[in-house]
């Protein structure tokens, strides 16, 4: 199922779920209580780390070049090979001399490399090159359930899970801040990781990071239906296995 097409069910099972006006048990996640945790989903798993590549912006440390980045690419004492680069719609940069260079997935001292090797063989000693990212394409993650201005939000480069929430304006009055799941592709399967909010508020856990195309959902007594479906909709076994 495409991201577009989740967000999609996202909302209208939520919109369908406010219609009714009442909130189901959530038998499918084996329960949830409004006041806490819940339900199989695990919390903060050791194994839910970066989404694919091309649904990523990640932090600077490990960035990853996306389609419409701008770099600054500088070879030291050659001026007419430094300047700034966008990546192109099919992940590309064109580097004089070089030609079409693949840049999409690479970090920054990846391509550093590939250039580097590319110039090498041809054209210059040892050249010394730099790659820095310079601006990062906009990326969007969704942020639905018990916030206040729920949908999609624009992002550039890292976030968290708290200035995810915090983007859609909070948490309502009905929340339950004790269970926030987050939906993320990761090696071409969707998978699922719970977290507690009130635990991160109070640092006794970690902010996860919260990159490009994930999509979190805040529990809530006006969410119970909206969980229900989700599941029902993915077919998930145990969640946090790859559904």
């Amino acid at each position: 199922m495409r991201v577009t097409d989740l967000v999609g069910t996202f909302r209208r099972n939520f919109r369908a779920a406010m219609t009714a006006g009442f909130a189901a048990s959530l038998l499918a996640l084996g329960g949830c209580g409004a006041g806490g945790r819940g339900g199989s989903v695990p919390y903060e798993p050791a194994n839910f780390g970066a989404p694919d590549v091309e649904a990523v912006a990640v932090p600077p440390s490990q960035q990853r070049l996306a389609p419409l980045d701008k770099i600054r690419v500088t070879v030291f004492q050659v001026a007419d090979l430094s300047g700034e680069f966008q990546v192109d719609a099919a992940g590309n940069i064109q580097f004089p001399l070089i030609g079409t260079v693949p840049a999409q997935g690479k970090t920054p001292i990846e391509l550093k490399n590939e250039i580097t090797r590319l110039l090498s063989a041809r054209y210059l000693n040892q050249p010394d090159v730099q790659v820095a990212v310079t601006e990062q394409s906009e990326q969007t993650i969704t942020v639905d359930g018990a916030v206040r201005q729920p949908g999609v939000v624009p992002i550039r480069g890292a976030t968290t899970l708290m200035r995810a929430v915090a983007l859609a304006r909070g948490t309502t009055e009905d929340a339950n801040p004790s269970r926030v799941l987050v939906f993320r592709t990761i090696n071409g399967e969707r998978m699922a990781a719970a977290y507690d909010l009130q635990s991160i508020r109070r640092a006794e856990s970690e902010d996860p990071p919260i990159y490009g195309n994930d999509i979190v959902v805040v529990d809530g007594s006006n969410t119970r239906r909206l969980w229900r479906d989700i599941i029902s909709s993915l077919p998930v076994l145990g969640m946090f296995r790859p559904f």
